[in-house]
């Protein structure tokens, strides 16, 4: 067993409170997959989204959407927290982002990598995850593709834990030059990816990019009163961070990036060529 599926099975019940307490960054992504993804139903392929929670919404609203996960234990919970929405899930698929060769070619209209790509620490194997990807989308197919930021622990620690800083120099200046960190005390082995090297990423595997977004929009790490908001004012701040969230000048102090692009669309033969 890899360390991020001990992580994961070790408490799947964690991963599914994280989005009660870092609602914008939920709400922000599904504003994302609302405003991108076709009519449902489209056919929907989720690659690492552990219990659920967007392959249950997006269910929900008429998607078919088969969810896969490194951990056992996760997909378990998806089956419970999908019974207890009244959505059926087109599957709960125990596998890995690597290989996805259980899965026909160009089978999909939209894939979700919305975790494993911060869990690949070498760049081999991100652009591995990403071909996979691009091989069960359909021509024109979408890809939602997430990303923690190069300063996300950084922020982080200086909230809980300034002192990290200069009791871990070492660390610090080599995740500031690599971006890899193994196993990160609550957390497990993990890559962080300055908001430049994306977009050359996903085209570097085939895509076209239409998006990039900080999903905490602007009030990452002091969103805890805007998170307790409701009806209009929640609202309100959804739309403003989502916008936001849309601008370059905000990703490197976003936690989490959502990247949306576009596998090419099949190119019609030239005249007189069959």
């Amino acid at each position: 067993m890899s360390k991020v599926e001990s992580y994961y099975d070790g408490d799947a019940e964690r991963e599914w409170r994280r989005l009660e307490r870092h609602r914008t960054e939920f709400a922000v992504t599904m504003r994302a997959l609302t405003e991108y993804l076709p009519d449902p139903p489209a056919k929907v392929l989720d690659i690492g989204g552990g219990p659920g929670r967007y392959a249950i919404a997006l269910a929900g609203r008429g998607h078919r959407v088969t969810l896969l996960d490194l951990s056992a234990n996760l997909l378990a919970l998806a089956r419970v927290k999908s019974a207890e929405a009244h959505v059926t899930l087109g599957g709960y698929v125990h596998g890995n982002a690597l290989d996805l060769t259980a899965f026909e070619r160009e089978s999909f209209d939209a894939v979700l990598l919305m975790g494993p790509l911060y869990h690949l620490l070498t760049p081999g194997d991100r652009r591995r995850a990403l071909r996979q990807a691009a091989r069960v989308l359909r021509p024109g197919g979408l890809l939602f593709a997430s990303f923690i930021s190069l300063y996300a622990p950084f922020r982080d620690v200086a909230k809980f834990e300034p002192e990290w800083l200069v009791e871990h120099s070492d660390e610090a200046a080599k995740l500031l030059k690599s971006g890899s960190l193994p196993v990160p005390e609550g957390f497990t082995d993990a890559h962080f990816t300055h908001p430049s090297q994306i977009r050359p990423l996903i085209r570097g595997a085939g895509f076209s990019v239409l998006d990039l977004i900080g999903c905490e929009g602007v009030v990452s790490m002091i969103e805890e009163k805007v998170n307790e908001a409701i009806g209009e004012v929640w609202e309100a701040w959804v739309d403003l961070n989502y916008r936001l969230g849309k601008d370059p000048s905000v990703h490197g102090a976003a936690e989490h990036l959502l990247a949306v692009a576009r596998k090419p669309r099949a190119r019609k033969p030239a005249k007189g060529k069959k």
